[in-house]
């Protein structure tokens, strides 16, 4: 009883932390959010080894725990990924500040003159698993966009994720900002995810990434406002009259390029009339790539392949396993999509502009792509600098979540003695 009181205690002071730093952070102008950025993305390269030994402590772990071979690439650091961090901390300090953006102005007839503007949310508490450079990302987005964070990052990657919190704060005091702008949960203790979401009185919205459990619980339990990023079922259809090139290579480049991310392809559907030349090119390229596959029944008259299950179309691997459906119309697949899938990448590869523009206006996704892969979706692609996550609600932020989706608005309206009568 006294350590649950213990972490209760701690995250209550963190909360109370948190909303003094959210306070300070309202009234900062651009320039200190900036070379604050701009100093981390430094210290995060300079301090490359150290950063790679505290990776290495968790990747030995996750090798015992059996983690699947995409989960630790997930989880891995390497030299090229601290190098994108650091570019996706100076992207984001290079992008124009969201905060006092005038939305909207008018000036009432009864001479009000009324403006929307954008300002920080106040305290975003984000919790997430196994990727470290959520960190990175999280925090660098939460600090030019005013807002104070409280990260609670997977037991998988807890000595990564605490080494980058700590780059962070010296970051942060060098550049004269509050200390507590960016607070970690120092423990892997499960128990604090509760504690975390009973903060309503401190936290103001709770952005959660992981797989579907942790999505459930924290929509289950949380008394605070949840921008969920469910699992991301992504497809990948490929039309009647799609160029064969093309269709192979967005396919094996959606599934490949690295399974174990949430935009990655788990699903390929085909057109009938395509199936029979396209699909045994694809899937020979498949296995060769360590990538097993389940099939409906007519796709297992093509290509030899497992069976899929009504399961299969709605599971998110993260890993080399692609479930794959030939059906008859370009209606089918926008329909098994809709039902199937997450709502978060989908896309179609087609040389027909009629078709393309149906299944951009009829695929209920958060991104929806034609002839390109759906590995796309994310915050650094898409010119936002960094990302959140991927969000698969409809209010609020919907796709990449990175600066605008970390502000509110505020209605500003200057009077010259107007009452009501």
């Amino acid at each position: 009883m006294a350590v649950a009181t213990t972490l209760q205690q701690e995250l209550e002071q963190m909360g109370r932390q948190a909303v003094q730093a959210a306070h300070a952070l309202r009234s900062l102008t651009r320039a200190p959010k900036d070379q604050a950025l701009q100093d981390i993305a430094a210290r995060l390269r300079a301090e490359r080894t150290r950063l790679k030994a505290e990776n290495a402590k968790d990747m030995a772990v996750g090798r015992e725990k059996g983690l699947s071979s995409a989960m630790l690439d997930r989880l891995e650091l390497t030299d090229k990924r601290i190098d994108a961090m650091a570019e996706g901390l100076e992207q984001v300090a290079a992008l124009a500040d969201p905060v006092g953006d005038i939305v909207s102005q008018y000036v009432h007839p009864n001479g009000l003159r009324i403006a929307r503007i954008r300002q920080p949310i106040g305290v975003v508490g984000i919790i997430y698993e196994s990727r470290p450079n959520v960190t990175a990302d999280a925090a660098a987005l939460c600090l030019k966009s005013g807002n104070a964070c409280i990260l609670r990052g997977g037991s998988e990657a807890f000595h990564s994720n605490t080494a980058i919190a700590e780059i962070f704060k010296e970051g942060v005091l060098a550049a004269g900002i509050h200390e507590h702008a960016v607070q970690m949960l120092a423990t892997t203790d499960r128990a604090a995810v509760g504690e975390m979401l009973k903060l309503d009185k401190h936290i103001d919205v709770i952005v959660p990434r992981g797989g579907r459990s942790l999505i459930e619980r924290i929509l289950n339990e949380s008394r605070i406002t949840v921008i969920a990023h469910l699992d991301g079922v992504c497809h990948t259809y490929i039309h009647d009259d799609a160029d064969p090139a093309m269709a192979e290579s967005i396919a094996i480049n959606a599934k490949l390029q690295r399974p174990g991310v949430c935009n990655s392809m788990e699903t390929l559907l085909i057109h009938e009339a395509a199936a029979p030349l396209l699909l045994p090119s694809i899937a020979e390229r498949l296995r060769e790539g360590g990538c097993e596959l389940r099939g409906c029944d007519r796709t297992q008259q093509l290509i030899d392949c497992l069976s899929a299950t009504e399961e299969d179309w709605r599971t998110e691997y993260v890993d080399k396993i692609l479930s794959i459906r030939v059906v008859r119309s370009l209606e089918e697949a926008i329909e098994h999509i809709n039902e199937y899938g997450s709502h978060h990448s989908d896309a179609i590869i087609t040389e027909g502009y009629a078709a393309a523009e149906k299944f951009l206006e009829q695929v209920d996704s958060a991104t929806v792509y034609v002839n390109a892969s759906t590995r796309f979706t994310d915050g650094f692609q898409f010119g936002l600098g960094a990302e959140i996550g991927i969000s698969t609600n409809k209010l609020h932020c919907r796709g990449p979540m990175a600066l605008e989706g970390l502000t509110t608005m505020k209605y500003i309206i200057r009077g010259s003695g107007q009452i009501i009568e």
